[in-house]
């Protein structure tokens, strides 16, 4: 190759470079965008979290959302448990125990099923209140406990699925009774 044809190929590349570098100083004039007043960036879950945390909202309590729970929408709402338990009566334990008659039922005291030792250690029954909780946050409600369900943090949904588990035994617990306001 002559000295020629080397100036020629040197000179279309530095040529086309110094093309590409005028095309990126002019479309930087002519789209020049001012610099952020402050760096970075404005997360909206940060705000939303210290705004719902500034007014939190009035709780309902249990006896008035199970006054208004719908047992059909519970049993909608319980289908992705029944990859763990049962909900028939004289059902099988799977990972978790079957859950007829759960309400007012001993706690961990189906026949065949081993219970955690947070679990064991609860006593009473299964009440409302309860149910309520663990539903809410199970690992929160005993620490330890085999579940992995991360808990229900609606409370209509949860008052659902409760009304759901009452229905779920012959003689079916009576709804507690709503408190009057005053």
């Amino acid at each position: 190759m002559d000295s020629f044809e080397f100036n020629k190929i040197a000179g279309a590349v530095l040529g086309t470079l110094l093309f590409v570098m005028g095309l990126g100083i002019f479309s930087d004039a002519l789209f020049h965008h001012a610099p952020p007043k402050v760096a970075g960036y404005n997360l909206p879950a940060a705000e939303a979290e210290s705004a719902a945390a500034a007014t939190p909202a009035a709780a309902v309590p249990l006896p008035q959302l199970l006054a208004k729970a719908d047992p059909k929408k519970g049993e909608t709402l319980v289908k992705p448990c029944s990859a763990c338990h049962t909900f028939d009566k004289g059902g099988a334990n799977k990972v978790g125990p079957h859950l007829y008659g759960v309400v007012e039922r001993a706690k961990a005291s189906v026949e065949g099923f081993a219970y955690s030792d947070s679990l064991k250690s609860k006593g009473g029954k299964w009440d409302y209140e309860d149910i309520n909780a663990f539903i809410t946050n199970p690992k929160g409600y005993a620490s330890g406990t085999k579940m992995a369900y991360g808990g229900e943090k609606d409370p209509a949904r949860r008052a659902d699925i409760i009304s759901y588990l009452r229905t779920l035994s012959d003689t079916p617990a009576p709804l507690p009774t709503p408190a009057k306001a005053p």
